[in-house]
């Protein structure tokens, strides 16, 4: 298995920032996004947690509407990305998958390409100084600054684990530009995600808003320079009709969701004819 540099750099630094928040005893984890070749997986995204995950302190339910499109938006540049496994964390030191971990991940795989996925346990390595250099104690092991993870593989029909040899190469966390606008590819993927799947031409992306990054949900009209396009910063939703080079921005209800207030301008446009 192959980590960009980028990848690990968000794995630790998100779970060191765990660790100190008001949630750091519970299990936290992500979803790893990458290429599958031949006799290699790349990981090059990890997309976190949601903010309203089901944890504890010895379960965390990872997957959910946000990772469906957070995924969808990784992978407009790269349609060759794909699910490769999870990372989570243990709260004690057991350093590998639990037999909880194994009766849902058996299940799991069969929906992964090659049916076989990545799995990364996140421990903090009391037994190790708190380095900033990184370390490869083993092969299948990572650690800085105190914090360990371990790597795993697991097939389809496999009874347990194997341990897989991690190597880091340089490259992004394509995922990354997502993170400060997390909150509202929570707040809206499924909706989201449901509008993307129902009109052929969407497209997301993360630009500059009023106040910090917004996300930016752009619809094609069929004919060139005529799109909607619907700001997503905060709570606040913004929506603009561009035509002929003139951009308006119509007027609709307040609290309108961001599907629905597509679909409104959708059929005010045809109306118009």
């Amino acid at each position: 298995m192959v980590l960009t540099d980028q990848v690990s750099r968000s794995l630790f630094a998100e779970f060191a920032a765990h660790r100190k928040s008001d949630r750091g005893a519970e299990e936290t984890g992500w979803v790893l996004l990458g290429r599958r070749l031949t006799d290699e997986a790349v990981v090059l995204a990890a997309l976190p947690a949601a903010a309203d995950r089901d944890a504890g302190e010895a379960h965390v339910w990872i997957t959910g509407p946000a990772h469906l499109l957070a995924s969808r938006i990784v992978r407009q540049e790269d349609r060759r990305l794909m699910m490769l496994g999870v990372v989570h964390t243990h709260p004690g030191r057991l350093r590998h998958p639990s037999h909880r971990d194994y009766e849902g991940d058996r299940v799991w795989v069969q929906n992964l390409r090659g049916e076989e996925g990545v799995f990364g346990i996140g421990t903090a390595a009391r037994d190790a100084p708190p380095d900033p250099v990184a370390a490869r104690p083993q092969p299948h092991v990572q650690v800085l600054e105190g914090l360990r993870f371990d790597w795993y593989t697991l097939g389809l029909g496999d009874k347990r684990y194997r341990v897989v040899p991690v190597e880091l190469t340089i490259g992004p966390d394509l995922a990354a530009p997502l993170r400060p606008v997390w909150g509202v590819i929570e707040g809206h993927a499924a909706r989201l995600e449901r509008l993307a799947l129902q009109v052929a031409d969407v497209r997301f992306d993360v630009a500059d808003g009023r106040d910090g990054p917004a996300l930016v949900v752009t619809v094609g009209l069929g004919e060139p320079g005529r799109v909607i396009r619907v700001l997503l910063e905060g709570k606040a939703v913004r929506y603009f009709y561009e035509a002929g080079g003139e951009v308006y921005q119509p007027d609709l209800p307040v609290g309108v969701a961001p599907d629905q207030g597509v679909y409104l301008l959708l059929a005010e446009l045809a109306a118009r004819g």
